[in-house]
């Protein structure tokens, strides 16, 4: 039995839509805050259980008879989300869970001035105190190119702070590469990066956008300050943008510059490049 927590998320859901087509039905489990909205993966055959970080004794009860837990890491800024990672670790371990897979960060060390990167340490901590055999999932970025690019088909700019390379991953990617592990016979023992092979900097990403568009898109790069500022003024709260900041600053001092060869191991093939996901964008 596997279990994935988080799977009426996007990664969460992708993964057990992987792993379907790795394993019987009878093997996966999900632990999710709102079963209704599993009710298409009951519906296959998956076993659902409700189960949040904030309900230990729930949360015991939907890891029971797994072999292996899937824990998504918690994205609510208000919570305390070591706290609540530290309640699935425990619970993992009282349901007598043999490993969890953590989905972790890449550049998830110290110094890294991206704020999660702190909750991504501590929790891989706690995984390394537990006494479980522990696997921690250090993703590549993965969210929508446009988050970190701004409105650059728009503007025909990429007018963001200082960057630096970043192997920029696509979230489908990732969830195969994901399900690969859980359901796969190699095991992976702590921190592991799954990265798209080529990290690239603004930079490259607007020659690449410049030759699939057939249009010049610049690169220009802002004052942290002005950008703040620039993004208070179309609505997103201050709070919000010295929170993105930190993610440019960490790309700019080079933390998540490495690469790695393991997530096109796992796919058996190359993984989606920048240049695949704007051309996909392009043509939507």
């Amino acid at each position: 039995m596997i279990v994935v927590t988080g799977a009426t998320g996007g990664l969460g859901g992708a993964t057990v839509e992987h792993l379907l087509r790795r394993i019987p039905a009878d093997r996966i489990g999900v632990s999710v805050r709102d079963t209704a909205k599993a009710r298409h993966l009951a519906d296959r055959g998956v076993r659902v259980r409700q189960g949040t970080y904030e309900d230990p004794a729930a949360l015991r009860d939907s890891f029971a008879g797994a072999e292996q837990v899937l824990l998504v890491s918690g994205n609510d800024p208000a919570a305390d989300i070591v706290g609540l990672h530290r309640n699935a670790v425990e619970a993992a371990a009282e349901a007598g869970v043999r490993r969890v897979l953590y989905t972790s960060q890449q550049g998830a060390v110290p110094g890294n001035p991206y704020r999660p990167s702190d909750i991504h340490i501590v929790t891989e901590a706690i995984l390394e105190d537990s006494g479980l055999a522990w696997t921690a999932l250090r993703n590549g970025a993965y969210g929508p190119l446009d988050q970190v690019l701004g409105p650059w088909q728009r503007t025909g700019v990429i007018a963001q702070p200082a960057d630096g390379p970043v192997p920029y991953t696509d979230r489908a990617d990732t969830a195969e590469a994901t399900a690969a592990v859980l359901a796969g016979d190699r095991s992976f023992d702590g921190p592991v990066d799954l990265t798209a092979p080529t990290a690239v900097t603004f930079d490259d990403v607007a020659k690449i956008a410049s030759g699939l568009t057939g249009r010049t898109i610049e690169r220009v790069v802002l004052d942290d300050e002005q950008w703040v500022a620039d993004q208070v003024a179309i609505g997103v709260p201050e709070q919000g943008a010295r929170f993105m900041l930190t993610w440019y600053q960490a790309a700019h001092e080079g933390y998540f510059a490495e690469t790695g060869p393991l997530l096109a191991e796992l796919l058996g093939r190359e993984p989606r490049t920048v240049g695949d996901r704007l051309a996909a964008h392009l043509a939507s």
